[in-house]
Formats: structure tokens, C-alpha cells, sequence
């Protein structure tokens, strides 16, 4: 008997040290670059175009194309109303914006960033997926709670799928299958895309208002954060739960880095949560990464394992009124800013 326990002690003294060494092992980061950018407008999310080294920043009415490596803003696209996502088609050299106050996408062609159309969505399209396996666009419509399933090459939509409830961000599995995130119910659901509908809805047990989403394809893991300071690690394949991992205030992004396995949450408090992926099920947080306050949105450069992420100054808040009873602070003219977080 006393063989056997101090052979178990070894074991798990050895998986420990593993554990711990993997994390020690983990790239650092830093803020090590801030790009003034200016411009009107607040914003939502950013994409990083790999095959251009460019970033498209929504701005409310318009979305802002920078150089990611010099910060040199290099195009506009206008008559947005209320964009709050743009996806990339690289393969079919198009690009799709999502127009919450138009009820409608953008489709633009990524080389003149000139509109080639408009193409009617469901209420308040927000977050919006490109999937290079079926070269469909996904607009998941906040309002209607639904996502409508585009094909960009013939700016025609295809289906309109019902959701449970308030659609935030999704990911694709690469296999067909399409992952979101549904805010207002605490829950994920699965899209199949070749039946164009939703085949499972799992709830993401203590998991408050999920918003960023991000995938391992290669472990089926579904990597979802949420307002209670918490990411939860999903089975995408079952939808169990497989673990729980403490972030910061205030996330609303996530993405995931295959090549050195790390998770990334970005923070409106002003810190970017680094997590390792020690195995399939388990998970550590390696850093937290000062950045600034705002700064609750990002897009990951998987070549270079940059992360980019924007964010303002903000003034005074306005006196609360009958038709905002929660006025947002104002932003300071000028301020709008890009972050480059890299290794050191």
C-alpha cells in the first residue's frame, strides 16, 4: 500500500511540475506599441486582414482600414449606420461589414474598399462570421435573434436561422458547424450550416452574458467570456463543461493562438488575461497584461502573435435624462488610439 501511494505522490508531483513548467514556458507580453489614430465615431470590433497586415476598425457610421504595422491609416468605408463587425473573405477578395442601424451588410471589395452591395439582415446585425468552408457570411441579428446566412459572391441571402435568444459572437469549426455565443440566456448553440439550422443549445454553466467567443478546432474546445470575470472552456463536440478560468472586468473578446496555445481576453477594465493551455482540459493563467481602460475588443495577428486592440479617452459623463437614463462618458476628440500588445 505504501508503494502504490508514494507512486501516485510521484505522478501527481510530476504532473504539477509539468503544469508548472509549461506556464513558465509561456511567451510574455507587453504593450509595445500605441498608434494614434483619431477619427470620428466610437467603436466595436476590429478584424486583422492576415493577407493584407491591415486592421478594419468599426467607427459607428464608418469603418477605418489601418496598416497594422506603422498605425498609417490607409482607407475609409463609409455609409455604415451603426457597423459593428466586418468580416474577410480573403479567398473571394471581399470583405462584409455589419450595419446594426441599417438593418443590413455591407459588402465591399477588399483591394478599392469600394461598396459592391448592400444586402438586406434581420434586426440590429452585430457580430458577423465568415466561413471559408461553405463561403457563407453569418449576421447574427441582436434584435430579432436570429442569423442570416449570406452568399457574398451573389449578395443574396440564403436562410434565416432562429436562435434562442440574443446572438453575440460566433466561430466556425471549419467542419460545417458554427458556434455562438447566446448573451441574454447564458448559452451556446450549434448551427449546421448544411441543414441551416440550430442542432444543440448548451448552457454555460456559471457563465454571466457571454460575449467573446474563440475555437481550438484541433480539441473541439469553445473558449467563451463572460461578465462575471470568467472564461468557460467547452467540450464543442458534447458541450460539457469541461473548465472554469478567472479574467478581468468588463470582457467582450476572446481569440486563441494555436501555435503557442494561449488564450487571450480582452478587458474594459484595461488588462489583457493570458491563458496557457496546459491539455485539453486544463488551463492557466500565465499574465495579465496592463493595457488600457476601454480596451475590451481585440484581433489577433496568428503569424506574428501580435494582439491589436483599441480604445479612446474618455471625458465627463453626461447628467443621466428621461431618454438616456444611462449616458455613456464622452469621448476626448483625438483620442481614439490602436494598442500593439506583443512578446517581449
Amino acid at each position: 500500500m505504501k508503494s502504490k501511494s508514494n507512486f501516485l505522490f510521484a505522478f501527481l508531483l510530476s504532473l504539477a511540475l509539468t503544469s508548472m513548467s509549461l506556464a513558465a514556458d509561456a511567451p510574455k507580453y507587453q504593450v509595445t506599441d500605441r498608434f494614434a489614430i483619431g477619427g470620428e465615431g466610437g467603436w466595436d470590433y476590429l478584424s486583422f486582414d492576415a493577407d493584407g497586415g491591415r486592421l478594419f476598425i468599426t467607427r459607428g457610421s464608418h469603418v477605418m482600414v489601418v496598416d497594422a504595422a506603422t498605425g498609417k491609416v490607409l482607407g475609409d468605408i463609409p455609409d455604415t449606420p451603426g457597423v459593428h463587425g466586418v468580416a474577410l473573405a480573403n479567398d473571394l477578395g471581399a470583405g462584409i461589414a455589419s450595419n446594426g442601424r441599417g438593418g443590413n451588410v455591407t459588402i465591399f471589395d477588399l483591394k478599392s474598399l469600394k461598396k459592391t452591395a448592400d444586402v438586406k439582415a434581420g434586426t440590429n446585425p452585430d457580430a458577423i462570421l465568415y466561413d471559408p468552408t461553405s463561403h457563407y457570411v453569418l449576421a447574427f441579428n441582436g434584435r430579432s435573434n436570429d442569423a442570416t446566412v449570406i452568399d457574398p459572391t451573389k449578395a443574396a441571402v440564403i436562410a434565416t436561422i432562429p436562435l434562442a435568444g440574443k446572438p453575440e459572437f460566433g466561430v466556425s469549426d471549419l467542419r460545417g458547424h458554427i458556434f455562438v455565443n447566446i448573451e441574454d440566456k447564458n448559452e451556446i448553440s450549434e448551427i449546421d450550416l448544411l441543414k441551416k439550422t440550430v442542432i444543440a443549445t448548451w448552457p454555460l454553466k456559471g457563465c454571466d452574458e457571454p460575449s467573446g467567443l474563440a475555437i481550438d478546432c484541433k480539441n473541439n474546445r469553445l473558449f467563451s467570456v463572460c461578465s462575471n470575470q470568467a472564461m468557460t472552456v467547452l467540450d464543442a463536440a458534447s458541450g460539457k463543461l469541461v473548465a472554469t478560468v478567472a479574467i478581468g472586468k468588463r470582457p467582450d473578446a476572446a481569440a486563441f493562438d494555436p501555435e503557442t496555445q494561449l488564450i487571450f481576453s480582452s478587458n474594459g477594465e484595461g488588462t489583457l488575461t493570458v491563458i496557457h493551455q496546459d491539455s485539453a482540459d486544463k488551463y492557466t493563467v500565465v499574465q495579465t497584461v496592463p493595457t488600457v481602460v476601454g480596451a475590451r475588443t481585440l484581433a489577433l495577428d496568428p503569424k506574428s502573435h501580435k494582439i491589436f486592440l483599441i480604445t479612446a479617452k474618455f471625458g465627463a459623463t453626461p447628467a443621466a435624462t428621461a431618454e438616456q437614463p444611462h449616458p455613456r462618458p464622452a469621448l476626448v476628440p483625438g483620442s481614439f488610439e490602436v494598442l500593439v500588445v506583443s512578446q517581449k
